[in-house]
């Protein structure tokens, strides 16, 4: 990073993935749940103004979905309002504000891909408070050129909406292996369908476009290539860890897929999580590559560091 960077978030799964790929960097400042609460507003506005920083990164969120349905005031305060206090230091200096948001601002009833424009209708208390944060920053940059980027080293602010992150930390790769472990027989979720997105490469796209000077402010939608459902990850991942000899109980005839009304959970899901990368793919010619990228790629790789790292 040549610039100035403070990335809140740094113990989620995001968070150390930018810690991993950018390591010790002296102009790079990670802030964690200890060292800055998200729900004190004061607090941010300190942490960000002694460090001045050119740009940040915030890669913290509140991610309990279900949760959420009974304690919105803690989601808003964490996905609205301290969303808004960080893009406000970046709109007034001139700053770059790169923000991460979700599926879950759709409803899912759509058949085909989401594009950008598309109406948000979030199904549950997480993703209303999501769209509030993403509402937030463009109502603040809109008083900035309209929310587009200015020249090189401009306030600008970048909304990258993604799907299914997994990383170092809790997730479901994770947990399915968990389980394979323990049960004879599992039931997975088979109509929903969405991405499964490496937080690792969700931080090699967020470095490129940091340091493309051209891309207008606005929000992306950032997923690698494919599509598949719940269902079919965990067989997936089943393979995956055979590859590498992970000793299972379960066999993967016995892994049964069922329909999302047989896995009740308090918050709603969207059955179609699927999101259109055109627009970043249009906007950031250099990371081309990466966004054609398929999703299985990145899950094997995953699952090999898992592996030889004695996680699994």
């Amino acid at each position: 990073m040549t610039n100035r960077t403070l990335i809140f978030g740094k113990d989620g799964q995001l968070g150390r993935a930018f810690q991993e790929r950018i390591g010790s960097d002296p102009k790079v400042l990670f802030l964690g749940r200890q060292e800055c609460d998200l729900s004190d507003l004061e607090l941010i506005r300190i942490c960000i103004e002694q460090f001045s920083p050119d740009q940040i990164i915030n890669a913290a969120a509140y991610t309990a979905v279900d949760k959420a349905e009974d304690d919105h005031k803690t989601a808003f305060a964490i996905n609205e309002m301290a969303v808004a206090e960080m893009a406000r230091y970046c709109q007034k200096n001139n700053k770059k504000f790169l923000h991460f948001s979700t599926d879950y601002v759709f409803d899912g009833y759509k058949l085909s891909p989401y594009v950008e424009e598309d109406v948000c209708n979030p199904l549950n208390l997480y993703g209303q408070s999501k769209l509030a944060g993403e509402r937030a920053i463009q109502r603040i940059f809109s008083g900035n050129d309209h929310g587009h980027a200015q020249d090189l080293g401009g306030a600008a602010f970048f909304i990258l909406r993604t799907t299914w992150v997994y990383g170092d930390g809790a997730n479901f790769i994770r947990t399915i292996l968990r389980l394979a472990k323990e049960r004879t027989e599992l039931k997975v979720v088979s109509d929903q369908f969405g991405v499964p997105s490496y937080a690792d490469w969700l931080s090699r796209l967020s470095i490129i476009l940091l340091s493309s000077g051209d891309i207008p402010s606005g929000i992306y939608h950032a997923v690698p290539a494919g599509k598949t459902t719940w269902y079919e990850l965990a067989v997936f991942v089943l393979g995956c860890a055979k590859e590498v000899g992970v000793r299972l109980k379960l066999d993967p005839d016995h892994l049964l897929p069922i329909p999302a009304s047989e896995y009740p959970l308090p918050a709603k899901r969207p059955a179609n999580s699927i999101l259109s990368t055109d627009k970043l793919v249009k906007n950031l010619p250099s990371a081309q590559s990466l966004l054609a990228e398929d999703w299985q790629v990145s899950v094997r790789t995953y699952i090999h560091e898992l592996r030889s790292k004695g996680l699994v």
